[in-house]
């Protein structure tokens, strides 16, 4: 991380902000203006409506650090060179380069624009609510106050924790900075910290006898699109936020054993307790760009790299392809009894379950075997059959229908680590044992110890390569079993899920960044040293390079 005390940039950071200082006295109505945005209370409340939709959309956009953080973490493969897929691949990884013009320039920058400007969105609502009371003034009842201040807290949390995921340093927006000016940029540590403080407002303000009146809870159905959140709902998804960003902060397995992980167990055990859908819809604008359209375009967009999802496989195929040299490597058959995969014996058994372009995959699938025909050559050590199709009913209807935005099995999981990491195994096993039978693997039996296997093989899932080499399995601790359910359940949801979670606990391939510069165009804005992203990952708990 670096420090950087150089202004913001106004254009920028801004979002709804005007420009000041312009002698010509001319109204362009086509412009933003905080002022006339906040005027009443009907302009409160839009902006405050529209907020859900704005933090939303970019974290599922095809130009994102998302989509590089699932190439780096194993959780997508791609060959095309757009919205610099192709290029996170290559091993070992190539340094962050930030210079001006780079090839990546656009998707660099998209996420930190985007949390920048929502945060700045949510900040001025919470002032002018603020403000609007301050003069007798109303959205409609106190209730209604409430719930709006809630819910741009709960925004504005999100915001600055998600560009504390991605990137060294961000500005701290928070409702003290007032709408014209330029705070410095932040360390992500510091960032984060205010990102759990904001989520922190968001419960105690929906907790508040103030919410409980008329004209509050539930939310609109359109702010969280689908959703109708009770009180009880809202407060519930605001403290499993506040549980995801805390675990998911940390750049080093060292920062992630020092997380408090008591805080993250209180807050997922009283979180959510089943899947968090949004509904995707083309009329509304709702969209996940990536992860329910573009992902489905067939000819390089995507595949599923055996790295991580192999520790599935009973077969014994999975280790002939640790053994194999990575420049050699092909994709391989993975046969298992986890219902999440199709089942069968060959290739073309698998096939049937999906036949030829079909995207829909039977009631309780997440991957799809792809015909040979489809395969695409070239991919050498990133080829695998298997293609994630959890959204194919949403893309088969015109981009319309849910997307899992949380996990229930996210929030129970991070729950059961914070147990394992305090020694409380025999509290873990259930939350985990919740997610395995559900999916057709066996129970981990109570009383199954820290270092002990959790099962007997060739039938233990998850397989786990071995070191000092690398090129064989064993069966998973329960450590282990949770990372492979919480893998599972959250591919292509939520935001660097699998990055931040890898990042954490040690298992990036070597030479993996484990977070990006301040794109060089804030930079030049600040007119800051431009400088590249260097910080990366060691060799990791299962040896991928």
């Amino acid at each position: 991380m670096r420090k950087h005390s150089v202004l913001y940039s106004a254009i920028l950071l801004a979002g709804l902000t005007g420009c000041v200082g312009d002698r010509l006295q001319v109204n362009n109505l086509n412009n933003p203006d905080v002022e006339r945005a906040f005027a009443t209370p009907e302009g409160i409340e839009g902006v405050v409506a529209g907020l859900g939709q704005q933090l939303s959309n970019p974290q599922r956009q095809n130009n994102s650090v998302n989509l590089q953080a699932k190439i780096f973490a194993g959780e997508n493969f791609a060959t095309v060179n757009n919205f610099g897929m192709a290029p996170r691949t290559l091993l070992p990884r190539n340094v962050l380069v930030n210079g001006i013009g780079n090839n990546e320039q656009a998707a660099n920058l998209a996420n930190y624009n985007s949390f920048q400007r929502v945060a700045r969105s949510a900040n001025n609502a919470i002032r002018a609510i603020d403000n609007l009371v301050a003069g007798g003034g109303t959205l409609g009842s106190p209730a209604q106050n409430a719930r709006g201040k809630a819910f741009s807290f709960l925004v504005l949390g999100q915001a600055l924790g998600y560009v504390a995921f991605g990137y060294d340093s961000a500005a701290a927006l928070t409702p003290t900075i007032p709408s014209d000016s330029v705070p410095p940029l932040m360390a992500a540590a510091e960032v984060g910290a205010l990102a759990i403080a904001m989520l922190d407002s968001a419960v105690e303000i929906a907790s508040s006898p103030a919410a409980g009146g008329a004209g509050g809870f539930p939310l609109p159905i359109t702010w969280l699109n689908g959703n109708p959140l009770t009180r009880d709902q809202f407060v519930r998804l605001a403290r499993s936020y506040r549980a995801r960003i805390r675990a998911g902060l940390p750049r080093t397995p060292a920062g992630r054993a020092a997380v408090d992980w008591a805080a993250v167990i209180a807050d997922a055990t009283n979180g959510i307790t089943e899947d968090f859908n949004l509904e995707m819809s083309a009329a509304l604008g709702w969209n996940a760009v990536y992860d329910t359209q573009q992902m489905y375009v067939l000819g390089g967009w995507h595949q599923m790299p055996v790295w991580y999802i192999g520790m599935a496989d009973t077969s014994g195929n999975y280790d002939a392809w640790l053994a194999v040299p990575r420049a050699n490597r092909e994709g391989v058959l993975i046969r298992t009894p986890d219902t999440r995969w199709p089942q069968g014996d060959t290739r073309a058994i698998q096939n049937l379950e999906s036949p030829g372009t079909s995207l829909i995959v039977p009631a309780g699938r997440y991957l799809k075997n792809r015909p040979a025909d489809e395969d695409l050559a070239g991919t050498e050590w990133g080829f695998s059959m298997y293609d994630h199709r959890r959204y194919g009913p949403t893309r088969v209807a015109g981009n319309n229908g849910p997307y899992t935005e949380m996990s229930g099995t996210e929030i129970s999981m991070l729950a059961a680590e914070g147990y394992i990491r305090g020694g409380q195994i025999d509290q873990a096993i259930p939350l985990i044992n919740a997610s395995r039978v559900r999916n057709g693997l066996q129970p981990i039996p109570l009383g199954t110890g820290a270092t002990a296997p959790i099962g007997t093989m060739p039938n233990c899932v998850p397989r786990v390569p071995q070191p000092p080499n690398f090129t064989s399995t064993a069966c998973g601790t329960v450590l282990e079993a949770m990372k492979y359910e919480k893998r599972m359940e959250t591919a292509f949801t939520g935001y660097m899920i699998w990055f931040t979670d890898s990042r954490g606990w040690g298992d990036l391939p070597a030479t993996t960044p484990v977070e990006w510069p301040v794109p060089y165009q804030e930079m030049q804005a600040r007119r800051g040293t431009i400088y590249d992203g260097t910080n990366v990952a060691p060799l990791g708990t299962y040896g991928f390079q």
